[in-house]
């Protein structure tokens, strides 16, 4: 190799490389476990009746200033359904409700995110359960406290579009289709909004 062409080759190298150092990486943002939840409610024979997923996990990579290129993708591990009862939460994972051994995981994947002013947005998606997607948008408020940004909100959804709870818990008269889920989701590393 030529002593010129060798040097150009690094010049090349060292520019690009500063150029790739002057793009800021868009950051990803941390879940904080402890301080999220995800809880359901749903109506069995007109009681309500309180659930809970205990793992489940956040990739979010958002900047307010740039909503287009915003992501958020969370998944559920199906598996961590508790209603706490033994009798329900042996239930949950089995076909006719989660099916965890075939779906042991729920997604929901953004595809855009609408700012409506005061810390609320709409994000819209797909949200897959049990093999079925179905586009929803939620809507999300979030508020800053020091290093922590909270995302809170809810979403009804139709649990039968998932076949949840098929075969002869299909009968909607002894579990309502409709299912309210609730999060709360803190994160770290989100810059002020």
């Amino acid at each position: 190799m030529h002593k010129t062409s060798f040097l150009s080759s690094l010049a090349l190298a060292l520019a690009s490389g500063l150029l790739l150092a002057a793009v800021p990486a868009q950051a990803q943002q941390q879940l904080v476990p402890a301080q999220s939840s995800i809880e359901f409610a749903a109506k069995q024979m007109g009681v309500p009746m309180q659930g809970q997923f205990k793992k489940f996990d956040a990739q979010v990579t958002f900047d307010p200033a740039k909503l287009a290129t915003s992501r958020i993708r969370f998944t559920v591990d199906t598996g961590s359904a508790t209603m706490g009862s033994r009798e329900t939460d042996t239930e949950l994972p089995k076909p006719a409700w989660f099916n965890v051994p075939k779906f042991p995981q729920a997604t929901f994947e953004s595809s855009s995110i609408k700012a409506l002013g005061g810390g609320k947005f709409d994000v819209a998606g797909k949200l897959t359960i049990k093999g079925a997607a179905v586009d929803v948008t939620v809507p999300v408020t979030l508020s800053q406290s020091g290093a922590t940004t909270t995302a809170t909100g809810s979403l009804p959804i139709k649990r039968l579009a998932f076949k949840i709870g098929d075969g002869e818990w299909a009968d909607t008269s002894m579990v309502a289709d409709e299912v309210q889920v609730k999060f709360k989701l803190a994160l770290t590393g989100v810059g002020k909004l």
